[in-house]
């Protein structure tokens, strides 16, 4: 299989004053086209920092990460932006939707960051997907009028409105109730195998991470068995 995402010998150090703080150490992970991974790891284990090193959010101390052939690490800010876009889908906790835009709004904007894409055919995708994860009759309302299941919806469609090649996903059922959460990832699955994307999440939630074909545990920066 192809290797969608690869991190090699990634570790992150804060330094502050005198005082050095390793969050990550020497970690080796790779993600294939179509799979699903879960890291699970208590509160401070080091799997947010993680995921934002592999999608280009942060920088290694040292190691590497190259994604689609290539290495993250070599690139600008700007450069990296780029990429994220192009390949990239990204899921957070707390669905990071703007307030004052619309659901359509909120989930055509990462198309409308592509110079080349009209905004009507920015505004059908989004409506598509809004239909998808069943919020059709929400389309216009901003995310103060949403519950918090169907803000993680909109962030979901958002998410995958650029069909990218995997989506990084920071605890997306976190803040929702376990009904919610299941039914939230249900829909995420079903999209995830539907568009053939992989998706790499991090999570507290082992019930969750069950659901993946893979789970890596992550306890104080470093692999566990």
């Amino acid at each position: 299989m192809t290797a969608i995402l690869t991190g090699n010998n990634i570790t992150k150090t804060y330094q502050d004053g005198k005082t050095t703080t390793n969050v990550l150490n020497h970690l080796d992970i790779s993600i294939n086209s179509g799979e699903r991974i879960a890291i699970v790891g208590t509160s401070g284990s080091g799997k947010s920092t993680l995921l934002h090193i592999l999608g280009g959010l942060d920088v290694p101390t040292s190691g590497e990460v190259w994604l689609h052939g290539q290495r993250i690490n070599d690139l600008n800010e700007t450069q990296r932006g780029e990429l994220r876009n192009q390949h990239l889908g990204f899921i957070y906790q707390f669905h990071h939707l703007l307030a004052e835009f619309t659901a359509i709004e909120n989930v055509a904007m990462p198309l409308l960051m592509r110079k080349a894409v009209p905004i009507a055919a920015a505004r059908q995708q989004s409506i598509e997907l809004l239909e998808k994860v069943g919020l059709g009759h929400r389309l216009t309302h901003r995310p103060g009028e949403l519950s918090g299941g169907e803000r993680q919806r909109v962030a979901i469609a958002r998410a995958l409105v650029t069909k990218p090649s995997l989506i990084l996903a920071d605890e997306p059922t976190g803040n929702l109730d376990y009904a919610n959460a299941q039914a939230v990832f249900e829909i995420l699955s079903e999209l995830q195998k539907d568009f053939n994307t992989a998706l790499l999440m991090v999570t507290h939630d082992r019930q969750l991470a069950q659901l993946a074909d893979k789970q890596l545990a992550l306890q104080n920066g470093t692999w566990v068995a």
